[in-house]
């Protein structure tokens, strides 16, 4: 029997949540219409190797995951690349690597993808946390590869944008939320996709452990936690 004034809490269980990354989710805007753009332009690229750039979170893996979709491409990370593997990775003549990063990546294996891609008329797709211009890198013919590559920015998202995204992030885990909920999130967040998607998390988290509702007031404490 319960005790009188005891309220019950229930497990907040870490379950993962799936996150769609079709073209219909995807929310444009003007931070990365230009990136977006360079996916739909496909096949008609300027060469066969492109590159999306952006911070952690700002969608560089959903466009590449669109991508992949519409080509068939493997997606890799850059991380995992090895020499072996590239003949097998460019099987299906398209090939996504993410996180093209100086040091954490084999830069013969990377120069290696690159000329067996040119050889075999394969596309490549690279996603980076910055400019792929050579910077950090050492292989010289390397440098001069990825110095060659036409990349698109993504930019942190606007107002217009992350609104969007949290009410979708909200509405995906079937969360209802109370009235001037995301205006409160907007200014007090770090102004990023992987940002919106934390908190719309703890939020989750929290509304669960406490049998409450996502309200303005759930959102300030949980805030004030940081």
């Amino acid at each position: 029997m319960q005790r009188p004034g005891l309220v019950l809490r229930q497990l907040a269980l870490d379950l993962p949540h799936a996150e769609s990354f079709r073209r219909d989710d995807f929310l444009e805007s003007h931070s990365n219409a230009a990136a977006l753009a360079l996916v739909d332009q496909w096949p008609e690229w300027p060469s066969r190797v492109a590159a999306i750039v952006g911070p952690r979170g700002s969608g560089k893996s959903h466009l590449a995951a669109i991508w992949a979709e519409r080509t068939g491409a493997r997606i890799v990370v850059g991380s995992g690349l090895t020499r072996a593997d590239v003949p097998a990775q460019l099987a299906t003549a398209a090939l996504v690597v993410e996180d093209i990063s100086p040091g954490r990546i084999d830069e013969a294996a990377l120069f290696h993808l690159f000329n067996l891609a040119h050889e075999d008329g394969a596309y490549l797709l690279l996603t980076a946390p910055q400019r792929i211009d050579g910077a950090g890198f050492v292989l010289p013919d390397l440098i001069s590869r990825l110095r060659a590559v036409p990349s698109a920015t993504l930019a942190a998202p606007d107002d217009a944008l992350l609104s969007a995204v949290l009410v979708k992030l909200f509405s995906d885990r079937q969360l209802a939320i109370g009235e001037g909920v995301i205006a409160y999130l907007l200014p007090r967040i770090e102004r990023s996709l992987a940002s919106a998607r934390e908190i719309v998390g703890r939020l989750d988290r929290a509304a669960l452990t406490g049998g409450r509702a996502v309200s303005r007031q759930l959102a300030a404490e949980v805030l004030q936690q940081d």
